[in-house]
């Protein structure tokens, strides 16, 4: 059993796959046969020695979007058995802080997760509690199916933004969280999805998965471009998901009256932006951050299972456990959407 232990961002190599010893199994544990594990914009910032979701202490397994087969379990565990296929929930609360017991749980002063300070994904094999395993139909491929963690929290996203049916919705980047929102756009009512995204490849993708049309912000002006496609002055919803002080001005400018502007993507923690207050006030905006997958992690496997949303034509990379700086570094470029690991 084997798993590849992140050491630090200040050592050389920065990952060591090692052997892993795994004791009996307490009550409510699971052991997973991981099979497939996304790489994420949390994992590169780890790498880069940012901080994760939560404290990352080195020797990790990080990993936290990934699916796997039930090899074993605990003598209480009774929603799972060996053979289930499950997509992993990585994101754990105290239940006792104040922003858990005001229902935001998402905001846990002391949130702990598989594969950013608990050992994870990349690796053959996990343990993790039974409540964070969430079963998955087995004619899903695990590939996929590690893709249930980034949807939930997509879907806490759309949620937030309370998309109106026959709305016009803009998404800025065409990543692997962005082609997501464009589907999930669709699928909740908005009759005009457009994706704003500089990469050729990301656009061609975009429009595949359901973008109803796709700007190139370098060679096009987004704004009159908005006004072309939908006839009308700026969006009703905008999502940004980039995470990027440019993108997130874009989003802003880009927003029509009284629209709703997301700030999905994960920024660095010392970028700052200068918001234009005027142009918030006038066209009264609602701006809003969105934070991990509080409650939906059941929904996205139910839409992965209902095969009602495509997650295989954002699959762009594929690496073993032996490669894993090789993947982080792949997502990092713009030749990829969706990187992931086979263990």
């Amino acid at each position: 059993m084997k798993g590849s232990f992140f050491m630090g961002a200040d050592k050389t190599p920065r990952f060591q796959v090692k052997e892993m010893e795994f004791g009996p199994l307490g009550e409510h544990e699971v052991l997973v046969q991981n099979k497939a594990c996304g790489v994420c914009g949390t994992d590169v910032h780890i790498y880069h020695g940012e901080k994760g979701s939560a404290d990352v202490i080195p020797p990790v397994v990080l990993g936290h979007e990934y699916a796997g087969i039930v090899a074993a379990v605990g003598s209480g565990v009774t929603d799972v058995k060996p053979g289930d296929h499950v997509a992993m929930d990585p994101n754990m609360y105290c239940g006792k802080c104040m922003p858990c017991r005001m229902g935001r749980k998402q905001n846990c002063e002391h949130l702990f997760a598989l594969g950013v300070n608990v050992n994870g994904g990349f690796a053959e094999y996990s343990v993790c509690p039974d409540t964070q395993c969430f079963k998955v139909n087995k004619d899903i491929s695990f590939n996929v199916a590690a893709m249930a963690e980034p949807l939930a929290c997509v879907i806490h996203g759309i949620d937030l933004v309370h998309i109106q049916p026959g709305q016009t919705v803009l998404v800025i980047g065409g990543g692997t969280i962005g082609l997501m929102m464009v589907q999930m756009a669709k699928l909740v009512g908005a009759s005009c999805v457009i994706l704003s995204e500089p990469i050729e490849m990301r656009r061609k993708i975009g429009l595949e998965v359901g973008a109803d049309a796709a700007i190139d912000p370098i060679h096009e002006n987004l704004k009159e471009r908005i006004l072309e496609i939908s006839g009308r002055d700026g969006a009703d919803v905008v999502i940004e998901c980039v995470g990027r002080p440019m993108t997130a001005a874009q989003a802003v400018d880009a927003a029509g009256f009284n629209a709703n502007v997301l700030l999905f993507g994960v920024p660095g923690v010392e970028d700052t932006l200068a918001l234009p207050m005027f142009k918030v006030y006038q066209k009264e905006l609602h701006i809003t951050g969105s934070m991990i997958n509080p409650d939906t992690h059941q929904r996205a496997v139910n839409l992965i299972n209902s095969g009602r949303i495509e997650l295989e034509k954002l699959i762009t990379h594929i690496y073993d456990l032996d490669h894993l700086e090789d993947a982080i570094k792949m997502q990092m470029s713009s030749e990829s959407i969706k990187v992931l690991v086979n263990p």
